[in-house]
């Protein structure tokens, strides 16, 4: 008896459990049908990806065949190396990056620094079919490039709104990891508005994901589940060199504004505000009675500049930007970025406690014309210091405030040992100004031959002074 009491209570124990494993199943299953359908997404916008394979010369690392080729060349200065030495001394050098297609007639987008410093671009389609690619326009500062094949009827990718991109929604990157052309990884968004750490500019404010983003995936389209473009795969954060879950996008709506430009010019402008700033944390919420720290404190405005014109002044707190608010300084550059000069803007401001609201006519940052472009330009002629100049734009002049001439190239020499960049303003040479080209080339000709070289010039909105050593 005691048994069947036992069996009958094992029994009304398990009905109760298996009437809710009926009653869960149908919801699993349901919920399962719920998932995002990758498989549709990928076979929809697969056939608009593309594998990039870049060449490069470049001088091989090689220790000992360096020291025979220096004995060699002081024994014999004029006669020419051994055909081995020589083809040792460089050797090609390659590299593997990701790209869309967004046009049937051939243009592409993949990373400036996927193609940076190439010769040789090869794009490889999902059908096999392979092109030479052209550069139209890259520029460094969004890491944008757009390229061209010369091909027709091609399949293109949709963009979509990258400001409507939330945290936690799903997203899709199909690209070249390692070389393995077209593979797919998914994963969410896990922050927008992401400044990279590191990072020297602030002017793309970036989807960061976990999705396995790895070498070879740059360049590459991140998806959003209706098959749009919402980024392009740019960098990851690693302290092995592999995938560690954060990876970073630019946005789309970043990428359109730079390739619109590059497809126009070969050159990208971007907006300047002429302000020092930093982030406001507790102390300064409570310091300039702001209701919690937000926006981004005015260090210092530049004289000459766009915000000091507008009336802009030191401590104040730019709490907007064309009705967007700023949360963080690292967005205040970006926003701006975004801006044409001689475009007006809106900026919001908290001063004394109070809100006031400044109209901004936002200037041209320097060197943000940076380009490189596919027509073969004949340069100005190198000087001692190993660089090439430029005239100044009109804009890039009233938005620094003085004279200059334009850094276009850098090469080896004092210039690239000091540090200087392409798309620098050097507005003093040897404690000289240099408002023009003319002024330049006098002060140029009056340098001693050898010494140390004092170059005054003016970098993203901020004056430094660089030192040449000429031997």
């Amino acid at each position: 008896m005691l048994k069947s009491s036992h069996r009958l209570a094992a029994i009304a124990w398990q009905v109760p459990f298996l009437f809710l494993v009926l009653t869960l199943v149908p919801g699993a299953v349901a919920r399962a049908a719920d998932l995002p359908d990758f498989a549709t997404l990928v076979e929809r916008n697969g056939p608009a990806i593309v594998n990039i394979a870049t060449m490069q010369q470049a001088p091989a690392v090689d220790s000992q065949g360096s020291d025979i080729e220096e004995l060699l060349r002081r024994l014999s200065p004029d006669e020419p190396l051994p055909p081995e030495l020589e083809e040792r001394r460089s050797r090609p050098r390659g590299g593997v990056g990701s790209g869309f297609i967004i046009s049937e007639d051939g243009y592409v987008i993949t990373n400036h620094h996927v193609v940076n410093g190439a010769d040789q671009i090869t794009v490889t389609l999902n059908d096999r079919r392979v092109f030479q690619a052209r550069i139209i326009g890259t520029d460094e500062l969004s890491d944008v490039a757009l390229l061209k094949i010369d091909a027709q009827d091609l399949p293109t990718v949709e963009f979509g709104d990258s400001e409507a991109v939330r945290v936690g929604e799903w997203v899709l990157a199909i690209g070249s990891p390692f070389g393995l052309e077209f593979s797919a990884a998914a994963g969410i968004v896990s922050a927008k508005s992401r400044a990279v750490p590191g990072n020297q500019t602030n002017y793309v404010s970036f989807i960061q994901t976990d999705v396995a983003i790895n070498q070879g995936n740059s360049g590459g389209p991140l998806f959003n589940l209706d098959g749009k473009v919402i980024g392009i795969n740019s960098q990851i954060l690693s302290s092995t060199g592999g995938s560690n879950g954060i990876s970073f996008a630019i946005p789309s709506n970043v990428a359109l504004n730079v390739v619109e430009q590059l497809r126009e010019t070969g050159a990208v402008s971007r907006g300047l505000l002429g302000v020092l700033i930093k982030d406001v944390d507790f102390a300064l919420a409570e310091a300039f009675f702001m209701p919690r720290p937000m926006g981004a404190f005015v260090d210092e405005v530049q004289p000459g500049s766009p915000a000091e014109q507008a009336g802009v002044r030191n401590d104040d707190i730019i709490i907007a930007f064309n009705g967007r608010e700023i949360e963080s300084s690292s967005m205040l550059p970006f926003y701006v970025g975004q801006v044409r000069p001689g475009t007006s803007a809106e900026l919001t401001i908290m001063r004394d406690g109070e809100t006031v609201t400044l109209d901004v006519v936002v200037g041209a940052l320097p060197g943000s014309g940076i380009a490189a472009q596919s027509e073969a330009v004949e340069p100005p002629p190198a000087n001692r210091l190993g660089l090439t100049i430029g005239g100044l734009d009109p804009e890039v002049r009233e938005a620094i405030g003085t004279g200059g001439v334009q850094v276009q190239e850098v090469l080896d020499g004092p210039a690239e040992e000091a540090g200087m960049r392409e798309g620098d303003v050097i507005v003093e040479l040897n404690r000289m100004p240099v408002p023009d080209m003319d002024a330049f080339d006098n002060v140029s000709r009056q340098l001693p031959e050898t010494g140390f070289v004092p170059v005054r010039i003016m970098r993203e909105g901020r004056g430094t002074t660089l030192v040449f050593e000429l031997k």
